[in-house]
């Protein structure tokens, strides 16, 4: 496809995240002059439908990054590390999914609903956050903006599709074997994730008593509300989930917060829906949220122990909204700013 707008590449095109980029750029009718999928040398050459088109996936290398405006990049942060500073220095404006930039202080680390204004003055990369943060901010930014934050609890529940598509795999044929009795294979993660919950989410790095993405949950919402000031401890679950992150967050606030007020002030909130009447079993659900660009948010209630803490269970699609719909968002506004070279 080639026309008026913007020559676009989507880095790891065939992946999960990646193919959702690609339905989301059609979606939302962004303004596209072409759209140049790239994966591995491994995926090179395959051909992928987009559009009503076929496109074909192309390898990275010095020619074929040439040329492009915009690069939404999902491929995690080895090539990232390689490769973003040759797509900048090329042309392009590059949103990075990976955790390569995030916490570089002259990369931008932006959540649409929450600090577009950090997209000024980028120097060809911003940073989209980790998914778990990303969906949280999201919900914490109206009670931050009227309350402040002290200090957050957080205790996720996430789906295995944050791992990849070999996760997810491996959680349905694991599901397949255990109901037919057999003994099922174990490769993703370190125990079986069928029918269990892991308590480790992510990968502890050396001397580290906390998992990489607890560490991002902690750092990232800090730079993204510009507020180091907020102590974060945080738990992350692997959860047999295919799509969905789940979020049980204690909120203690600088000023007191009655919940009718928080579930007011998350109601008019961009992005979130609020789904709140425990009574009748209504709450978030991530089989509900899978599909959906919102943040959902319910079980708001006093923390009976901390007259300045609420809690809240905080739910969304860590594919769409914890990912792509975020990056693409990110994108748009690039362009509503002339924010792209």
């Amino acid at each position: 496809m080639a026309g008026d707008g913007y020559r676009v590449g989507v880095l790891g095109a065939t992946g999960l995240v990646g193919t959702t980029i690609l339905e989301l750029l059609a979606e939302r009718r962004f303004p596209l002059g072409e759209v140049v999928p790239f994966a591995s040398e491994r995926s090179a050459g395959r051909a992928i439908e987009w559009g009503g088109e076929a496109l074909e996936v192309r390898p990275l290398d010095e020619e074929t990054i040439q040329g492009l405006d915009l690069v939404l990049s999902s491929a995690g942060g080895a090539v990232s590390a390689d490769w973003t500073p040759k797509l900048v220095e090329a042309g392009a404006v590059v949103v990075d999914n990976s955790s390569r930039w995030r916490m570089h202080d002259e990369v931008p680390l932006v959540v649409a609903e929450v600090n577009p204004e950090a997209l000024e003055g980028h120097r060809g990369i911003v940073a989209n956050p980790n998914c778990s943060t990303l969906q949280m901010v999201v919900a914490l930014k109206p009670l931050y903006d009227v309350a402040g934050i002290e200090r957050l609890v957080i205790s996720t529940y996430q789906a295995v599709s944050g791992t990849g598509k070999a996760a997810v795999d491996e959680l349905l044929a694991q599901s397949r074997a255990a109901l037919d009795d057999r003994d099922p294979v174990v490769s993703v993660y370190p125990h079986r994730i069928a029918f269990n919950a892991l308590a480790q989410a992510g990968g502890f790095a050396a001397g580290d008593d906390h998992t990489d993405e607890e560490r991002k949950l902690i750092n990232e919402t800090r730079k993204i509300l510009g507020d180091e000031s907020i102590r974060v401890s945080a738990t992350c679950v692997r959860v047999p989930v295919v799509t969905g992150h789940s979020e049980a967050v204690n909120v203690e606030t600088h000023e007191p917060l009655a919940p009718e007020r928080a579930r007011e002030l998350l109601a008019a909130a961009p992005g979130v829906t609020v789904v709140d009447d425990p009574a009748a079993a209504r709450y978030p659900m991530a089989i509900e949220a899978a599909g959906r660009d919102d943040v959902f948010v319910g079980r708001i209630r006093r923390d009976p122990g901390n007259e300045r803490a609420l809690d809240l269970w905080i739910v969304s699609d860590n594919l769409r909204k914890g990912a792509a719909t975020n990056a693409v968002q990110i994108a748009e506004l690039l362009v509503e700013r002339g924010l792209l070279r």
